[in-house]
């Protein structure tokens, strides 16, 4: 599962990795993006975190990595808890203060505000969670927030797809950037439900069985 996971961002890490180098005054591979370029701290923020994230997180999911190293997995937890939400305000500064992207419309802007805020929820609500040895409960929660982060990935496909089959326009690029977060919020609902794990409570902490 991790390297699937991994595999997923591949193309929006490979993009960000090239417009950080873009940033930094190096060659421009990629198109350049003026509302990047004049103010590019909040994307370098955003691109560092979000490839951090899904790469470390990606190994979150694995139970036999959680068996084999469960002090690395609750370290690199807390790591993962600030560089998700760092992503996700970053992604809710620029859709707030940056121009609104070329052929874009106020769908995407309400699709963005509404799935960062989303991501930001469930890693708080993540946190909380686990702060009371709800394990499940605080795995649900990170397994969303992952989902979100992941969809720059299933959004590659999605819009793919959408712009063959429905030619391009402001309309359909807003539909399936929704769609991309939509389908990972789906897959990650039918992981929660399909993991068959229950809490058992003990004093200050809680097992899984």
């Amino acid at each position: 599962m991790p390297f699937a996971l991994v595999a997923l961002v591949l193309i929006p890490a490979l993009a960000g990795s090239l417009r950080l180098i873009a940033l930094a005054g190096g060659p421009s591979l990629i198109p350049e993006n003026v509302r990047m370029t004049a103010s590019p701290m909040p994307v370098v923020a955003h691109i560092v975190s979000a490839i951090t994230y899904a790469v470390l997180g990606a190994f979150q999911f694995s139970p036999r990595f959680r068996r084999r190293w469960p002090v690395w997995h609750r370290a690199a937890g807390r790591v993962l808890m600030v560089l998700g939400l760092a992503v996700a305000f970053s992604a809710l500064w620029m859709t707030q203060f940056y121009p609104r992207q070329p052929g874009t419309g106020e769908l995407a802007y309400i699709f963005r505000l509404t799935f960062g805020s989303g991501m930001a929820a469930s890693i708080i609500l993540g946190f909380a969670a686990i702060r009371r040895a709800d394990v499940v409960l605080h795995r649900a929660w990170m397994t969303r927030a992952y989902a979100l982060a992941l969809g720059a990935g299933t959004q590659v496909f999605t819009q793919g797809i959408g712009n063959a089959a429905f030619g391009v326009s402001e309309l359909t690029t807003d539909l399936m950037l929704g769609a991309g977060w939509a389908l990972n919020l789906v897959a990650a609902e039918l992981i929660i439900r399909g993991g068959g794990n229950r809490t058992v409570r003990t004093p200050g902490k809680a097992r899984i069985s």
